[in-house]
């Protein structure tokens, strides 16, 4: 299979992962075993193509121009794609189990697995700031029920 063919699989692999977080409501499971199943795929792909390409490119993680001339390999960037696609599913797939966990409407979801499906931190840290306000409104309530009591 030629790389542009590995590079459109894996791509559409992980589209229908992170259909599953966007679409399958948090009461059933499925999303997460489609995510974290892709994640796995994407992550074994990735060993692989890290084992059939290194020792073929030329540079390094040293300096910016290391990392630019390793890429260079289009085998070693198909590599880092895949990197990035694992791992941003598989932290879509973490948001999308704590907002489940702790009451997080989907509506407030969404967005954040977007963001991290297109720009990875910031989807994050988008939702990292949502848990917070989550959790500090729990927390809160949780004093006022006890001290109710």
């Amino acid at each position: 299979m030629d790389l542009n063919t590995v590079f459109g699989v894996a791509s559409q692999a992980a589209m229908l992962g992170w259909l599953a977080l966007a679409a399958v409501p948090y009461r059933y499971a499925l999303a997460r075993y489609v995510a974290v199943g892709v994640g796995l795929a994407l992550a074994a792909l990735y060993a692989a193509l890290m084992g059939a390409f290194w020792n073929e490119g030329q540079g390094g993680f040293g300096s910016l121009d290391g990392v630019a001339a390793l890429f260079q390999h289009k085998g070693l960037l198909l590599g880092g794609w895949v990197h990035y696609l694992a791992f941003d599913l598989l932290v879509g797939a973490w948001e999308r189990e704590q907002a489940a966990a702790l009451g997080i409407h989907r509506l407030l979801l969404l967005p954040c697995l977007f963001l991290t499906f297109m720009f990875g931190p910031v989807g994050w840290l988008l939702f990292m700031a949502i848990r917070f306000v989550r959790t500090s409104m729990l927390a809160r309530a949780a004093g006022s029920a006890s001290a109710s009591a």
